[in-house]
């Protein structure tokens, strides 16, 4: 039985060997008798602290007071106490002698005297430390001394420890008791254990046991000395060793003095409760202090005190102890954001606080959190972390991209927003490398083909940029499906500019993945025809292109003279031209947009100048005036480019979904997106582009024929580009008849170069008698103005 009872009081084990932790080195110093050993749990290797009482026999009184702080220590709860995990007592026989060693396992944690060395913090860190640790001890001294009616009855800085988030905590319970303040005829002692406490911490009263007057004091007279006591231990650096020591006051702040002297006062009834202390808002209001505070209430706060608070803690956070803001404050924040309690704001605190982290400690306390967070619904909170995605990008592994992280970026893809979209579309220059080829094929890509006809240029300009620099991370197969249709065919004709100029730089970019084949019949033609872009930018970077193309030609031609083609599928010029930055986006916000001529829709790329182009939704209409029968004359001046059309926008199935004057319609299919890609066949013509291509194999002078009578002596031809399902059917509305006389062959201008294989040698009609006036722009087919030719014209006579 008695055996049973010691159990039941002692512990909450049977032995030694039945402790389910593993016990390591000791710290140097620990409260009484007590040794405070390192461990971790035998389960998961979580981290422990241990303390260990021995005594020779069960009658000892150290053993004794050992049991009743177990006792103490498990039933006792609060914040601010050593949180009580394990317990139990071990009897070992060394020859004759029997040996009693009591174990409590707690939370883990450290001696404050050996904190504070670690710290090292000093001046304006080192005080407000010490007032965030202090408030928190008086806390809960103030508990147990006014909620629990109990005496500690040890208060001093052996009795403190710290825990890993560097919170102060209270322990050492061996003397704790009940303050019976009722029984005043009672002789007994108040503390039965108080002959532990050292005479230095010991006030007048208890120095002398004296316990009536013990009993007629408030409960909280013996440990605000204790508290007391602590603090001159804090600010001086020392142990106490006398009790006359307190009176040395130098080294106590002055706003903390008065009620320093307070808890030390002679008479018992006069010293301060541990509750006022607490009320020095002189003291105990400072950044750290406030900062803390404001953390740990934050779902009592509104959200303007929220967004407040939160704006100003980057800047705080570097004011304040770097240890305490990445074990304290830093946890406190993650878990505010991890439970929706912390505004969107905080993500940038959190990310700037884990940038002074290690990268195993990154990896270990952050990474998680950021995990977690991808999967909110929030949408501020989606956008501070794809903002900030270089930042923590290289630490997430490839399967927490691949399976955790895509899955929630990959809907920004698609989202209503255009900033959202295309911080989606940058974060993937991170998130790419670590995504697998079936992701890339199967779901990436997809996307990226939608966002190359978004109706944002800046989104469609990106895209481009982003494909060509996660080009290397594509398998070969893909890269020969997606890259030549993405530049050439979409971002090469693209109405935008800055679009055309990234399809140029992509493609030099990417020239290694090129054989000599699509070098010279895909890609050279393509860029080629921005050589009279009406932007100087493209313009440029087209000839910079074009001689690099030619250069890797040329390189083949020297190979094949010398005999030597098994180098000919792979001369690609991997390097840059001097002013090309393929690595930097094409803008950073999606208010840039471009001016009206970049606007507007393209041009066809064969037609007679002047043009005057009229954009809409659905359509351009260009109205061109009838060639002159004077020779062309070209030059080479500036002012001819700028009157060139840009190549038009495509309007045909390119393997890549449907696009329109560059942008991207809702009514999009299956099949759209990189991955279904097939080799580009030849389409078959239109009955109408049939005429025209036979025309064009025909001699320049054709035999007479037997034409009818032109009605009229002026020709107006107008050309409205409309969406075709087809590349080759392009002229099929705008073929003139066939003349019934003998036509002379006219010189068309086409896209600033004479053309000698031109749509019109052979097709067009006759050169007009007189010039004909030009239209009016305006949406649909526009009338000219009637003009009054007199009689001739209404068929009369003089």
């Amino acid at each position: 039985m008695l055996r049973f009872l010691k159990g039941v009081v002692g512990g909450s084990g049977t032995g030694i060997k039945d402790l389910p932790y593993n016990i390591a080195d000791p710290y140097p110093s620990a409260w009484g008798s007590w040794t405070h050993f390192r461990g971790t749990s035998k389960d998961d290797g979580s981290p422990v602290s241990i303390f260990s009482l021995s005594g020779s026999n069960a009658q000892d009184g150290h053993l004794a007071a050992g049991r009743n702080g177990v006792k103490r220590l498990r039933t006792v709860r609060h914040p601010n106490i050593l949180s009580f995990l394990h317990s139990t007592e071990a009897e070992t026989v060394d020859g004759s002698s029997t040996k009693i060693t009591i174990y409590i396992v707690t939370e883990p944690v450290m001696p404050l005297s050996e904190k504070i060395k670690e710290l090292g913090l000093e001046g304006t860190q080192r005080d407000e430390y010490y007032a965030w640790g202090l408030h928190r001890i008086a806390k809960a001294v103030s508990f147990l001394n006014n909620d629990c009616k109990l005496v500690h009855g040890n208060v001093c800085l052996a009795s403190v420890v710290v825990t890993q988030t560097l919170d102060w905590k209270l322990h050492a319970f061996d003397v704790l008791s009940e303050f019976d303040m009722n029984n005043e005829a009672s002789a007994g002692p108040v503390l039965p254990y108080a002959w532990l406490v050292g005479a230095q911490y010991k006030p007048t009263e208890l120095l002398n046991s004296d316990w009536a007057a013990i009993r007629k004091s408030p409960p909280w007279a013996i440990d605000s000395w204790g508290l007391g006591c602590l603090i001159y231990e804090l600010f001086s650096g020392m142990k106490l060793g006398r009790t006359e020591e307190l009176k040395n006051t130098a080294s106590i702040p002055k706003s903390l003095l008065p009620d320093y002297q307070r808890l030390l006062s002679a008479m018992p009834s006069r010293r301060l409760n541990t509750s006022k202390l607490m009320e020095n808002s002189e003291y105990f209001q400072n950044k750290l202090v406030d900062t803390i505070h404001f953390m740990e209430i934050l779902n009592l706060k509104d959200s303007v005190e929220k967004d407040t608070f939160f704006r100003k803690l980057p800047n705080l956070a570097e004011q304040l102890p770097r240890q305490i803001v990445l074990k304290k404050l830093l946890p406190l924040l993650a878990s505010a954001l991890e439970f929706g309690s912390a505004a969107s704001l905080a993500l940038i605190a959190l990310l700037k606080m884990g940038s002074w982290l290690s990268t195993d400690e990154f990896s270990e306390k952050l990474l998680p959190t950021i995990v977690k967070l991808f999967a909110s619904n929030d949408r501020a909170i989606r956008v501070g972390l794809l903002q900030h995605v270089d930042q923590y990008g290289e630490s997430l592994s490839a399967q927490i991209v691949e399976e955790q992280v895509y899955p929630h970026v990959a809907t920004g893809f698609s989202d209503t927003s255009a900033f959202l979209r295309e911080l989606t579309l940058k974060s993937m220059l991170v998130l790419a490398p670590k995504l697998s080829q079936r992701t890339i094929s199967g779901s990436l890509l997809k996307y990226l083909s939608k966002l190359q006809v978004d109706e944002e240029p800046a989104i469609r300009t990106n895209t481009t940029i982003l494909l060509g620099n996660i080009a290397s991370y594509l398998n070969e197969g893909t890269r020969k499906r997606v890259l030549i249709n993405a530049f050439t065919v979409r971002a090469l004709r693209d109405t935008f500019s800055p679009a055309r100029g990234a399809g140029i730089m992509a493609l030099c970019a990417t020239s290694s993945y090129y054989d000599i084949n699509e070098i010279a019949t895909r890609i050279l033609p393509s860029v080629v025809v921005l050589t009279i872009d009406p932007d100087s930018d493209v313009r440029s970077k087209a000839f910079q292109a074009v001689d690099q193309f030619l250069q890797i030609l040329k390189q083949y031609q020297e190979k094949a003279n010398s005999g030597d083609t098994t180098g000919a599928a792979g001369l690609g010029m991997p390097s840059l031209p001097a002013n090309a930055s393929l690595l930097g986006w094409a803008m950073s916000s999606l208010t840039l947009k471009g001016k009206p001529s970049e606007q507007a829709p393209l041009a066809s790329a064969t037609s007679s100048t002047p043009i005057t182009s009229t954009s809409s939704n659905a359509s351009s209409v260009l109205v061109m005036d009838p060639p002159s029968t004077e020779p062309a004359v070209h030059g080479n001046s500036t002012s001819d480019f700028a009157d060139q059309p840009v190549p038009a926008s495509p309007t045909s199935t390119d393997g890549w979904g449907e696009l329109e004057n560059g942008v991207h319609e809702e009514h999009e299919t299956d099949k759209d997106g990189w991955d279904d890609l097939e080799p580009l066949e030849e389409p078959k013509p239109s009955p109408a582009l049939a005429n025209i291509q036979a025309a064009q194999k025909r001699p320049v002078s054709q035999p007479a024929l037997q034409p009818k009578q032109v009605a009229s002596s002026r020709t107006k031809i107008t050309a409205k580009v409309t969406k075709h399902d087809d590349d080759g059917d392009l002229w099929d509305s705008i073929a003139a008849p066939a003349p019934k006389t003998v036509s002379k062959p006219l010189n068309v201008k086409r896209a600033g170069a004479v053309n000698d294989d031109d749509l019109w040698n052979a097709i067009a009609a006759p050169a007009p008698a007189t010039r004909a006036q030009p239209l009016a722009a305006g949406r649909g087919r526009a009338k000219p103005a009637l003009q009054s030719l007199g009689a001739q014209r209404k068929n009369r006579t003089s």
